[in-house]
This record gives C-alpha cells, structure tokens and sequence, in this order.
C-alpha cells in the first residue's frame, strides 16, 4: 500500500496539531453536572454525534478518540500526479450520495464546503452481457419478455411490499422464473450499485431493487422502463475533498470544547452499570506517516485506565462485540454477532488495458440497438456516440456471473477533474469483493503494478437479508442499555448519511436537540423521525414549532426555520435544495483551477471514433 502523505497543507497542519493529541491524556475532572461522554470513532457517525453534542456545552463534556490519526473513518483523500491527471487529490472509501441526504449536505454546508451535481452513466458487463442505462443494448433487446415480466412483478411487490421485506432477490428471481443471465447481468447489479452490496446482491431483501425502481423518492431507477429497465441518467452529488472537510469539521469541534483524541485506541470496555458509569481500558498507538496506522500495531503499548458516564460506539458490529467482550449480555453477543462483514481491497490504478479488456469503456454500435420494443431508440444511441461516459462499472466473472466486481472512474465521475481528460491518463478504482469466499476469482493480478497508485482493504457490512431479520429491528433493545449507545451506518444500511442520521440520534438519546432548521425541512425529519424509531424504539417529537404554538408564535418563523424549509423541494421534499451543493456540474474542478490544484482540459475532445477522450 502507497504510504505517501494524504494532501498537502491539510496533513502539514494536521500532522502537529494530531501528534499533541497523541500525548497520554490525564483522566481531568469535568465540570459539576456536566455528562461526560466518550465516543469511539472519528468517522461520519462519530463526528456527527460529538457535533450535535458540543451545541450543549453546560450538558455534555465529551472526548472523541480514533485508532488512527486523521478524522473521516472509511472517508478521505489521496494525493495525485496534477500534470498528468488534471487533478491533485482524488476520494477514496466515500464518493457520492443522493439528493436525499439532507443531513450530509447540511453538514458540508455548515463547514462552509458544499457537493456537484452528476447524471449518473452506467456500464455493467462487456459484449454479449454489456448493458447501460444510457442506450439499449442487444443484451436487453434479447430479454424483453423477462423486462416486462419484472416491470409487473415490481407492480405486484409494490401491493404486497410486506410480504417481500425479507426474501432476499436470490428467491424472488426464482419464484418469477427469470433467467440465470437476465438475474445475473441485468437485475443483481442495479441493486449492486446503489448500495454497495457487491456480491451479497444475491442475498438482499429484494424490497430494496423494488424501492430502487417505484419509489419516486430514494428510487435511482425510477421511473422503471418497461422496455429498457431504465432510461434515466439519475441525479447524485459528488462529495468534497474528504480529507479537507473533516479536518476542517475536527477543528471546528475542538473550538466548541470537544477533546478530539487521534491515535489513540479503545483496548477494552471494563466495566459497565447503570449506576457507576463506564470505565475503558486506552493506548497510545504511533502515528503512521500516511496517518492510516495499522491494526494490530502497538501491541504492547501501556493501557490506562477513564471513566466516563456514557459510552458512545461508532465502530463496526464485531469491533463493538469484541470490545464490550466480558461486560456484554447474551442479547448484545447475539445481535452483534449477526452483523456479516467481508474483507474487500480497492485498487486504485491508471491500467487503461485491464478496463479495455474487462469493461466496456466506450459507446459501440454493434452492440446497440436503435428499436427496442418497437420504440425508436436512434436519438439515445446518438447522444451516447458523443457522450458516453461511464462513471460506475461492473463485471461479472465468466465462472460464476452471480458474483461481481465493481469500479469507478474517478476522473468521469468526481468534480475536482477535468471534463475532457484522454481515457489512458483517467484514475480508476477497481473494487475485488469477499476475499475469502471469491478471492479465488479475483483478477487483480492482471494489473499492472507500475499503474497501481495506492492499496486500500476494507471490512464492509453484507447486506443480507438476515442483517434485516436479525440485526436492524433489535437494535432498540440494545441501545442505552448500561450507557453504551450505538451509532454506525450497519444499524441500518451502508451509507454516509445514515452514519450522520446515526450520530445524531445517538447525541438526542442522550438529550440532545434535533436541529431547528432540519426539523423544518420535512424529508430531513422524516427521514430521522423513522430512524430514531427504528434504531432506538423510541417518538422523537418536533420542539421547535411546538415551542412557537405554544408561546402563540406560530406565525412569527425564526431565519433557520425559514432556511430549513426552503431546503425541502421536490416530491415530499425529498430533493435537497440548501447550500450543500452547487447548481453545476464540475463546479469544484473550476474553484480548484483558481487556487492552482486542478489543470485546464487535458483533450482537445474525444478521440476519433470513440465516446470520450
């Protein structure tokens, strides 16, 4: 793994003001009443939760600690060669969301960055078994009656949407007699994509492909197309330089009096009552030059001993159950235990001839068709001959096309880089699943090392069905119990803005305020109302325009109710309008040239006979 420094200034800074932080704290005395807090994880969820936190400073005194030494968790930035690539930093772990994540693009606002627009290309498969949402395919014309069979079958999951919660899409495709190739090259990977369930597709309550393709508001298929499946280029937001963000966000906590403690490692839970508190065993771990300190490392680093009121776990599920250890109960060991992970290694490379030899790069009219279902498709396979440009990729390997692997073209797809970069010169991010039970599989040999420009493994959350039926719904029974608190995306799906919905759950559990302006923008409430009810059990109740009808002020909004409400727009406000992002598309690339980290164009235009540079 490239151990080079993430990005310029940000690690220069950051780099002294971590290795104070470093230092083996004190166990310091809090001031009288207030609560002290630990949280576990600098990541989405913990940032979110020490954020919400810190605007009651007379209430909470509150330490957020990581492992390793930088804020972000799955989420930052990496250095990159300018002059060749158009671009000096690229996002690894995190790219992009929806419109619907009201909470995120919030927060960017709030730290004064802000997420581009995108329409989203597509491009699963190669040849035979290569389709696009961007035009038709031979792949679809060849399964017409199996589109339109899913097209009723969605109709009909859509009336009994109960009794489909929990058969995972493996069942359903066979209870509706589709296909081996049409389940496996065109359904598996729609749900693969959105929400990063890679090979456990075949696993995931298949509820999930039917919100994907009715549901007018978290539906990135919708509407679906009887005869194409899909037709639309679905709108998403690219995030920020990652790295910038939380460092600028861990700053920010630091000036509202929260300890952010990086490098520094939770060994054990130790004790833990109703009465007494939490007491945790700690270590100092050494920093790592590229900030991403190995696990495992340190070893036989001194432990002491803090003690806090309340234990906030933003970690993953077997990382809690390992460190509750002793302290935990049958209950925590069971549900905990339940969570399903595998280990998966992104690639980031520059090889152009592995994705010409396993994806299909570019528009080809051999394998388009301009009618299918006996509708003209000539002007989607037109402006597809100029404007082809995948942003996402999936390949189905030949021994077993059930299982998957997926890749981004970074340069097409986040803002911070040119809109014309020739195809050789792009950054890719190929993403090889499930080490131990596919790895046998993999073809990351085949890419060329002199091209790889970082390593990056992860331990990732399988969307099973089972994750539905034994872990989400028991959560409420777990949280709270003797002053442990969890928050993570695993509570519900893998997803940035669940991870901040989570943090702020955690922090109003223990007394928090939902923010005003949020809880005037109605999808942003909505969507944290059914959380809280879902991860804690519990009716979050709106305060703030309670509190104005009962002072007979209902009339009379404050400016952040005001601002909340404009950000709702579109169908049930789902469509996020506020601050966190911009109106065009590449605005970033152009901020960046002006400050000198991003070049002009790399191409005059596209090559000759081919859809992109």
């Amino acid at each position: 793994m490239d151990s080079t420094p993430f990005h310029h200034d940000v690690e220069q800074q950051s780099s002294t003001a971590t290795s104070s932080m470093a230092q083996k704290p004190s166990n310091s005395q809090h001031h009288a009443g207030r609560k002290k807090v630990l949280i576990v994880g600098a990541g989405a969820a913990g940032m979110s939760t020490a954020h919400h936190l810190s605007q009651h400073p007379d209430k909470y005194d509150i330490t957020l600690i990581d492992a390793v030494d930088y804020c972000g968790g799955q989420a930052f930035s990496c250095p990159l060669d300018k002059d060749r690539h158009g671009a000096s930093w690229f996002n690894q772990g995190v790219q992009g969301g929806s419109y619907i994540f009201h909470h995120t693009l919030t927060m960017f606002a709030r730290q004064g960055y802000h997420a581009d627009p995108v329409n989203l290309q597509v491009s699963f498969g190669k040849d035979k078994t290569f389709w696009t949402n961007v035009f038709p395919t031979d792949l679809l014309a060849r399964h017409q009656r199996e589109i339109k069979r899913l097209h009723f079958a969605l109709k009909v999951m859509r009336w009994f949407e109960i009794f489909f919660a929990l058969i995972p899409m493996k069942l359903f495709f066979k209870l509706w007699f589709f296909s081996e190739e049409f389940t496996n090259t065109v359904a598996l990977p729609m749900v693969a994509l959105f929400l990063g369930t890679g090979n456990e597709a075949p696993n995931v309550p298949s509820i999930m492909l039917e919100r994907l393709c009715t549901s007018p508001t978290y539906g990135m298929w919708y509407p679906y197309d009887p005869t194409s499946i899909a037709t639309n280029h679905p709108p998403m937001v690219v995030f920020p330089n990652f790295s910038e963000f939380y460092e600028t966000w861990r700053k920010d906590l630091i000036s509202r009096g929260v300890t952010v403690r990086l490098s520094t490692e939770l060994a054990a839970i130790l004790h833990r009552s109703r009465s007494s508190g939490v007491v945790v065993s700690l270590k100092q771990r050494t920093p790592a030059p590229d900030h991403h300190n190995p696990i495992g490392d340190d070893r036989d680093a001194p432990t002491f001993e803090e003690h806090y009121d309340e234990l906030v776990l933003c970690c993953l599920a077997d990382t809690a159950k390992r460190l509750l250890s002793s302290t935990s109960s049958w209950r925590e060991r069971k549900v905990l235990g339940s969570a399903k992970f595998s280990d998966d290694i992104t690639i980031t490379h520059t090889d152009s001839a592995y994705m010409k030899k396993y994806y299909q790069n570019f528009y080809s009219e051999s394998l388009a068709v301009r009618t299918l279902g006996g509708q003209d498709q000539s002007s989607r396979c037109d402006f597809a001959a100029t404007n082809f440009r995948p942003m996402y990729y999936i390949k189905m390997y030949d021994q077993d096309r059930s299982k998957l692997e997926m890749c981004f073209d970074a340069s097409n797809y986040q803002p911070q880089f040119p809109d014309k970069v020739p195809f050789e010169d792009h950054v890719f991010q190929t993403i090889f699943l499930n080490k131990d039970r596919d790895g046998h599989l993999w073809s990351d040999g085949e890419i060329d090392e002199s091209k790889i420009i970082r390593k990056d493994w992860w331990h990732q959350l399988c969307h099973s069905y089972t994750h539905y039926l034994f872990v989400v719904p028991w959560m409420m029974f777990l949280q709270g119990q003797r002053r442990v608190r969890y928050a993570a995306s695993w509570t519900l799906v893998n997803a940035h803005e669940v991870a901040i919905m989570a943090g702020i759950a955690a922090a109003v559990d223990l007394g928090a305020e939902y923010p005003e302006d949020l809880e005037h923008d109605k999808f942003a409430f909505l969507s944290f109302w059914l959380y809280y009810l879902l991860a804690y059990g519990k009716w979050y109740r709106r305060r703030y325009t309670a509190a104005a009808a009962k002072s007979k002020r209902a009339g009379e909004e404050s400016d952040r109710a005001k601002q909340g409400k404009s950000w709702a727009s579109g169908l049930y406000g789902s469509v996020y309008s506020g601050p966190g992002v911009t109106r065009e598309e590449r605005t970033t690339w152009r901020e960046e040239m002006k400050v000198g980290r991003s070049t002009g164009n790399l191409a005059q235009g596209n090559t000759q006979g081919r859809s992109q540079p």
